[in-house]
C-alpha cells in the first residue's frame, strides 16, 4: 500500500471508531469508560475553574484601576493554558482507571468485527484486571522518560521554538496510537516490545492514527468523547492489520 494511502487511513479508524461507538451492541460497554472520563474530566476542570476563580479575584485585588481590562485577557489565555496542559495528565489517569473496561471494550469489538464470540464476561475481566493495571503502568513508564527527553528540547535556543514542538506532536501521536492499540494487543496476551514493533513496522499508518487522536484529545467537550471512540478505531485497525498476531477468539 503507498504511503499516501497509509496517511489518510489514520483518520478514517477514528471515524470507524465513532461509528462503532453508536452500536446497540457495543453502546452498553462504552457506557462505562464514557462515564470515567466525564466524571474525572468534568471534576477536575470543575475543581480548577473554582480555584482559577478565586486566584483572579486576588489578582485583581492588587491591580490598579486602569489595568482591570487586564483580566479579560487573561482569563481565556488561562483557561486554554489549563485545558493544554492538564488534558493530557487526566487523560493518563483516565485511561489508568478505565483499562479493564476499554480492554473489554476492544474485545467486544473485535468480536463484533470478526464474526466471533466468548462465553468470558465480567468475571474474566475482574481476573484480568491486575494484568491491565500492570499494563498501564508499563506504558507509563516508557512515556515519562522520553517526554521528559522531548521537554527538555523546549530549552535549547533556537532548536526548541522552531523543531522541539514538532517533535513532542510526532512524539504524541506515536503515544496514543500505543496508549489505544494497546488493549486489542494486550486481548491477545501480545507483549508490550512485540506490539511496539508491530506498530512501528506500520509507522505511518500508526502515526497518523495517532496524530488523529492526539488532536482529538486537545480539543475541548471532543477529549470527553474520544477514549470510547480510540478504543473502538484502534481495534479496527488491529483486525485489519494484524491478522497474523490474532490467534483465535479472545482468552482471558
Amino acid at each position: 500500500m503507498s504511503a499516501s494511502y497509509h496517511l489518510a487511513s489514520g483518520p478514517q479508524y477514528l471515524l470507524r471508531g465513532w461509528a462503532l461507538m453508536w452500536e446497540p451492541d457495543l453502546r452498553s460497554f462504552v457506557l462505562i469508560p464514557l462515564a470515567v472520563n466525564l466524571l474525572l474530566f468534568g471534576g477536575a476542570f470543575y475543581f480548577l475553574f473554582l480555584q482559577l476563580g478565586q486566584l483572579f479575584a486576588w489578582f485583581e485585588q492588587w491591580l490598579p484601576d486602569y489595568l482591570h481590562w487586564l483580566s479579560y485577557l487573561l482569563w481565556p489565555l488561562a483557561v486554554v493554558t489549563i485545558v493544554l496542559v492538564f488534558s493530557l495528565l487526566f487523560t493518563s489517569v483516565a485511561n489508568m482507571l478505565a483499562a479493564p473496561f476499554n480492554g473489554l471494550l476492544a474485545e467486544r469489538v473485535e468480536q463484533k468485527l470478526t464474526g466471533t464470540s466468548s462465553d468470558e464476561g465480567w468475571l474474566a475481566l475482574l481476573r484480568d484486571t491486575p494484568r491491565m493495571l500492570g499494563r498501564e503502568w508499563r506504558k507509563l513508564a516508557y512515556y515519562v522518560p522520553r517526554a521528559l527527553g522531548c521537554l527538555l528540547l523546549f530549552l535549547v535556543p533556537a532548536f526548541g521554538q522552531t523543531l522541539a514542538p514538532l517533535l513532542w506532536f510526532a512524539f504524541s501521536a506515536w503515544m496514543m496510537a500505543i496508549q489505544y492499540c494497546d488493549y486489542p494487543f494486550d486481548n491477545h496476551k501480545v507483549d508490550f516490545d512485540r506490539m511496539r514493533r508491530a506498530l512501528a513496522e506500520k509507522r505511518r499508518l500508526t502515526w497518523s492514527f495517532g496524530a488523529s487522536v492526539s488532536l482529538c484529545a486537545s480539543l475541548p467537550l471532543v477529549n470527553l468523547l474520544i477514549m470510547p471512540v480510540a478504543v473502538c478505531g484502534a481495534t479496527a485497525l488491529w483486525v485489519e492489520h494484524y491478522p497474523q498476531l490474532r490467534t483465535g477468539p479472545v482468552s482471558r
